[in-house]
Order: C-alpha cells, then structure tokens, then sequence
C-alpha cells in the first residue's frame, strides 16, 4: 500500500541533500513523520497546504517501513501513518509535482 507525504521546496531539498530527513516543521514538533493515505491526501492538502504553490507529492510504500510506521488515531479518529524515525530517500518510491491553479488557488487533480 502506497502512503504519501507532501512536501514544499526547502523539505523537499533537505531530503534529496542529505538523502533522508525528519520531514517538516511539524514533523519534527511531533517526533514522528505525518503521512497519509490516497483517500487522506486532498483533505490534508486543504487543510494544511491551502493556497501553498510548489509542493511535491511522494509516494512510499508502507510495508517497507517496518515497525518503525504506525498506525495511529487523528483527525475524527481516522488512522493516519506515522513514521517514528528519518524518512529516507530511498524510501520513495515515487515524486510529483502538485499543481496549484493560479486563478483560483485550488489544487489541480494529484493523481494525474
């Protein structure tokens, strides 16, 4: 099963740089990497990318990750992947760009 991370530029380069990386501001703040699930992904973009152009959409997939991911209760007590320890380059199965239509400051379809 593929999960998926969203990232702006500066997270985006940290990763690749140092080839892994503690994820985002609040990643750090939680001590554990936010993921979430393809039906997740629009609603975590709205609600905490909203207006945010350049961000970059990676897929991993959660087998992989052993135990160190975990399954764990968040927005009205839907499970969400968190990973407790350093997203690794090699993690990534995949990266996209996600689209922001300028005019409207809605996101564009991730899927495609």
């Amino acid at each position: 099963m593929l999960i998926y991370k969203i990232f702006r530029p500066a997270e985006l380069a940290e990763l690749l740089k140092n080839k892994a990386t503690q994820g985002a501001p609040i990643d750090v703040a939680d001590g554990y990497v936010h993921f979430s699930t393809g039906l997740q992904v629009e609603e975590t973009l709205n609600k905490h990318f909203a207006g945010e152009a350049d961000l970059t959409l990676l897929a991993v997939e959660a087998d992989t990750l052993g135990d160190a991911l975990k399954w764990e209760p968040s927005r009205g007590g839907a499970l969400f992947p968190h990973l407790y320890r350093k997203l690794h380059v090699d993690d990534v199965v995949w990266q996209r760009p996600i689209t922001l239509d300028a005019a409207t400051k809605k996101f564009v379809s991730i899927w495609t």
